[in-house]
């Protein structure tokens, strides 16, 4: 087998949090008051469903649903009955193309016999701690403010940042600090799939922890300025045997005009820890290059080498209550296969996305000389992701598969999925079918010792 993943440079860390989102400079005074009211959620999301699809929102559930029997690890969830309302081919996506991504549009051009979409009822029966995030989210309606020329942000953690974003650099701050778990611990596996048929595969042992997260969820009203950490991450290489017990340690920071991602690595060969070099942006994530350092969970990192553009709202058909994706009854040999994973195990549902689009600045080098996010208006997560290159062709595809975690009560970065549409490679990582007792675990307490160099000389040994 070949490493998906090498150590740090497995991507910038993309934090779990169970704490932020985003919101606008300037909310009028209306629209704080719609904030947990009748017409809409402390998200800033509409509850009201649509003719088209969209379900109306009810968040009847939280961190527990019918049938379920487990405080943690795999659920089928309690839409597991459920038959797809339609499914769509390439035979017939054109008279679906006004609720279809551009990406979603070349699936069904470069891969008609294996791309398919089975779209299910839409739901919105999920919800967070909603004390805690209408707190907040009244707050920085108000009071949040971007700083250092759009690098960081100043409001309260525990929920959105900007409930009704009025530019694209609000809704990407949204994102990338989206209402999650504040610890993630797991061994999960990743695939490169070749156009030839040719699969190397990696294996991690992962950790992440956002410091504020338990003391915020405990009641504590923190701000970004309180503190200089927004997460620190753990990668251990298990596979491939060539890269096994090499450790990347380090953190992300909450405000990108102070400091950049800090990362250390164990290299057994060397028995001593190094710092790593600076691996952002465009850097390709090894072996395979299928996506780059920023690309993680659609967007992560300093927003700063693109002008972003609100570009609005849009009902599409997203991955979404993605839970029979991760049942370790399917095991890689059904769900890894040619040219895309096995369509047949992801749930597509219409919702409603925020779409904001990044346009490369002058002067600045990125891969991808345009990119455009779909962030669902239900917690700020991105769903999808599209991206350009520097000849304006469509050159990736992205697709996050989000699960609701009972154990964390949010929902959580499940299967995620870059498509290079130019090599027709793909990359299939955080998988864990074949975990084990090595599931995710999420909000389990951690200590910021565990991610510091001397930790990863110890884990490396």
């Amino acid at each position: 087998m070949r490493a998906l993943h090498r150590s740090v440079r497995q991507g910038l860390f993309c934090l779990p949090f169970v704490l932020f989102s985003t919101a606008p400079q300037a909310a009028e005074a209306q629209e704080v008051a719609r904030l947990g009211g009748e017409t809409h959620t402390c998200f800033g999301a509409e509850r009201a469903g649509s003719e088209s699809g969209v379900a109306e929102y009810t968040g009847k559930w939280f961190k527990q649903w019918p049938g379920l029997q487990k405080e943690h690890g795999y659920d089928p969830g309690p839409y597991a009955d459920e038959q797809p309302l339609l499914k769509i081919t390439a035979a017939n996506y054109q008279d679906h193309v006004q609720h279809l991504t551009e990406g979603a549009k070349k699936m069904f051009q470069v891969y008609p016999d294996s791309f398919y979409m089975n779209v299910y009822p839409s739901h919105r029966d999920f919800r967070v701690n909603d004390e805690l995030v209408c707190e907040a989210a009244r707050d920085n309606a108000l009071n949040a403010r971007l700083t250092d020329d759009g690098l960081g942000v100043d409001a309260m953690l525990g929920g959105p940042f900007f409930p009704f974003p009025k530019n694209g650099l609000e809704a990407v701050w949204n994102t990338m600090f989206a209402y999650r778990s504040w610890s993630e611990d797991v061994v999960y596996d990743t695939a490169d799939v070749y156009d030839n048929g040719t699969i190397a595969w990696g294996r991690v042992d992962f950790m992440s922890f956002a410091p504020s997260g338990p003391a915020v969820a405990a009641g504590e009203r923190l701000r970004t300025t309180d503190g200089d950490v927004a997460g620190y991450f753990f990668y251990k290489t298990l596979l491939p045997s060539r890269s096994a017990n090499e450790v990347s340690v380090g953190f992300q920071p909450l405000n990108f005009s102070k400091e950049s991602t800090q990362a250390w690595q164990y290299q057994p060969g060397l028995r001593r820890v190094r710092k790593a070099p600076e691996v952002g942006f465009d850097y390709p994530v090894p072996p395979a290059g299928l996506r780059t350092s920023d690309d993680d969970s659609g967007f992560n990192g300093s927003p700063e080498r693109y002008h972003w553009k609100l570009i609005g709202k849009q009902e599409i058909y997203v991955p979404y209550n993605n839970f029979r994706i991760n049942d370790p009854k399917v095991p890689y040999k059904t769900l890894i296969t040619p040219h895309t994973i096995n369509p047949e195990y992801l749930r597509y549902e219409l919702h409603r996305v925020w779409v904001v689009e990044g346009t490369l600045k002058d002067g600045h080098r990125h891969l991808y000389k345009k990119r455009r996010l779909y962030i669902d208006e239900d917690g700020w997560r991105t769903l999808m992701a599209d991206a350009w290159d520097n000849q304006d062709e469509l050159y990736r595809a992205t697709s996050i598969l989000w699960f609701y975690s009972q154990e964390a009560g949010a929902f959580h970065r499940g299967v995620s999925v870059y498509h290079d549409l130019t090599s027709g490679a793909y990359e299939a990582t955080y998988l864990v079918n074949e975990a084990g007792d090595d599931w995710w675990r999420l909000n389990v307490p951690m200590r910021k010792q565990q991610f510091s160099p001397e930790a990863a000389a110890r884990a490396g040994q």
